[in-house]
């Protein structure tokens, strides 16, 4: 029986009802009916999951809800949101008694609640010994819970159960978790070569880059007590010989002269109290003592340490630690003893700890007994998003073959200099500006765009037309227009619902902010008319093509009636006024009620509007083209300097 007090979010309601975001905010906007929240905050409420399904049922939208996803809902309400992971861990604890002592847990299912709750502790605690730290009392307090979990993980099975639970654990707690992403996790294990392989993660969270190895043996560790747990949970129920334990790994090495085949690695980033002082003199450190704010060394040459010879080591790095001039003696050192093989960049949010692109360091910790002479060069790749690219970078150039052009070969002899810069975008383009095939490319993509070019052709008029003009404002009372203005401040990098921001209005692009719903949020339909709020330049005013995006902060939005106000003749209009107004100071802001068009029948204010849509359409098209233009310069420029191209 489901608790009365079990909570939903609002990204919750949309899973279960099977809908996007943006359709339970409107939910709440239309139906007087729907249920107010119970909890959580303005910008992240809590809902009744018992008056949701009701909700549901009665307006014949309900999706039945699987008993995983109750279990999860139940599980989220036994304490406060802190110690979530506790609950979590000690859920996984459970699930691994049950696969281990199924008989053991029937008998105890047999009895009483009470009894039953006195024995479970004792009873989980002598099937898990392998599992860090005390496990807290957290389910013992609500029998249905444990036997709901039992039933789930009966019928669906231990592992499967316990990767469900942990999946809605990892959504809910994104941003204080950090995972690395799974297709990552999956690109760092690949290039490490773990399958098969006994491998260590010193900083390990709740196990994604262990899970992912596959090896024949894991051994993991963590800071946190709860994550370490969870992840030792996740990697046993899954079959794998594992041993993860608890604690600091830079103060407090579990495995102190263990030696693995790889080693794999996420680490904290600018941790500036990873305990430079009381290990300064650490026997790890043998390629020089990582500078005090330079955390991401001591952690590369902790790696280094607990990898056999002739092993490899797969580190995430913050962009800037392969630049900043404290680590350049350190990075120095790795090169010269050959130990630095390969630097890859990737794109901005492949690390949820770096606020840029962040870099993967691939280190083989050299072997005097099969290394005749170090090595010469460096592999760099400039992979952007595409992770496929960084894998076969590093095959060919393990194999000798040809490198892909977004990756390059440097001498280690060239990066020898004062600065020991080791950035690949400083030596290597992208995918899009590097290469032969780059210009070719690029030279053709602009020779389409201008044949494309289309510019209406305008004429004169034998007399100029005194148009008869009215405004924003009087059609708004009239009817013909309803003006919207987005907040002046929101939170638009965490949430489930999407944000169109002025920065996407101003790139023409789609929504990239995120935000929690909350009431008063205007939501983008096609054929709404966006401007900013405060025209700055060359206002850019567009026509929604799709919807479901939250309007952002700064931004309008104008929703006319079709029939009677065209939508992109009143784009161009506003285009009109938001070049006056910028011309009255940089500070002024758009008036909207006040905003002059034409007083035009809806015929001709269509033809009007196609103009206004294809003057607008070339000039996104000769933005394109310049910066299509830039790729061309700059990819001929480097190929004509590093050989790749010819003068005809």
């Amino acid at each position: 029986m489901m608790r009365e007090d079990v909570t939903v979010s609002a990204a919750d309601v949309a899973r279960l009802a099977d809908v996007g975001r943006a359709a339970v905010s409107n939910w709440r906007k239309r139906f007087d009916d729907f249920p107010q929240p119970v909890g959580g905050t303005a910008t992240s409420p809590a809902f009744s999951l018992v008056q949701v399904e009701q909700w549901l049922r009665r307006h014949g939208r309900y999706v039945e809800v699987s008993p995983l996803e109750r279990v999860w809902q139940w599980l989220r309400a036994v304490g406060e949101d802190l110690r979530l992971g506790d609950a979590v861990g000690y859920t996984g604890a459970f699930l691994l008694y049950l696969r281990r002592e199924p008989a053991d847990w029937r008998k105890l299912s047999r009895l009483g609640d009470d009894e039953m709750l006195g024995r479970l502790p004792a009873a989980v605690s002598r099937a898990v010994p392998d599992l860090p730290g005390e496990l807290p009392p957290e389910l013992s307090v609500d029998p249905a819970l444990i036997r709901a979990i039992a039933d789930v993980g009966t019928e669906q099975g231990p592992a499967e159960t316990f990767d469900g639970i942990c999946a809605r654990y990892a959504d809910a707690h994104s941003r204080r978790l950090l995972a690395t992403p799974q297709k990552v996790a999956e690109l760092m294990v690949r290039l490490a070569g773990t399958s098969g392989a006994t491998v260590m993660d010193p900083s390990c969270g709740i196990g994604t880059l262990l899970l992912a190895a596959r090896a024949t043996r894991v051994l993991g560790q963590d800071v946190n007590e709860a994550a370490a747990r969870l992840a030792a949970a996740r990697l046993l129920l899954h079959g794998t010989e594992a041993v993860v334990r608890s604690g600091d790994s830079l103060r407090a090495d579990a495995f102190p002269g263990e030696r693995v085949d790889a080693v794999v690695c996420n680490p904290p980033f600018n941790d500036r109290s990873w305990g430079y002082e009381e290990l300064s003199s650490d026997p790890r450190w043998e390629y020089g003592l990582p500078p005090r704010g330079e955390s991401e060394l001591a952690w590369l040459q902790h790696c280094l340490a607990h990898v056999r010879p002739g092993g490899l080591v797969v580190i995430m790095m913050p962009g800037v630690a392969a630049g900043r001039r404290s680590g350049r003696r350190v990075r120095g050192n790795l090169l010269r003893a050959g130990a630095l093989r390969a630097i890859i960049t990737l794109s901005t949010g492949a690390a949820p700890a770096s606020s840029g692109a962040p870099d993967l360091w691939v280190l083989r910790r050299p072997d005097p007994d099969a290394d005749r002479q170090p090595p010469s060069d460096v592999l760099m790749v400039n992979a952007g998003e595409d992770l496929a690219v960084a894998e076969t970078a590093w095959r060919a150039y393990d194999d000798g073959a040809e490198l892909p052009d977004v990756a390059r070969t440097v001498r280690i002899i060239d990066l020898l200099d004062e600065e020991v810069a080791l950035t690949p975008v400083h030596r290597v383009g992208s995918q899009s500006q590097s290469g032969p095939s780059a210009f070719a490319e690029a030279r053709k993509r602009v020779v389409t765009a201008l044949g494309g070019l289309d510019i209406p052709a305008l004429t004169p008029p034998s007399r100029r037309r005194d148009l008869p003009m009215t405004s924003v404002g009087e059609l708004a009372r009239a009817g013909v227009v309803t003006v919207y203005q987005g907040p002046l401040k929101m939170t638009v990098d965490e949430g489930d619902l999407p944000v169109l921001t002025a920065k996407d209005l101003l790139l023409g692009r789609g929504p990239s902010g995120r935000t929690e719903d909350e009431p008063g949020l205007v939501v983008v339909e096609p054929g709404d008319v966006v401007a900013p709020l405060v025209p700055r330049g060359d206002t850019v005013v567009r026509v929604a093509r799709e919807g479901g995006a939250a309007l952002g902060p700064q931004l309008l939005l104008f929703r006319t009636d079709p029939g009677r106000l065209d939508p992109h003749f009143l784009a161009g209009c506003l285009r009109v006024t938001g070049e006056a107004s910028t011309r009255l100071g940089s500070s002024a802001r758009m008036d909207p009620r006040r905003a002059q068009l034409p007083r035009l029948p809806i015929d001709e204010q269509r033809a009007y509007g196609d103009a206004f849509r294809r003057l607008l359409a070339f000039e996104d098209s000769v933005h394109e083209i310049r910066k299509i233009g830039d790729d061309l310069v700059r990819s001929g420029l480097d190929g004509l300097l590093d050989g790749t191209l010819q003068p005809e």
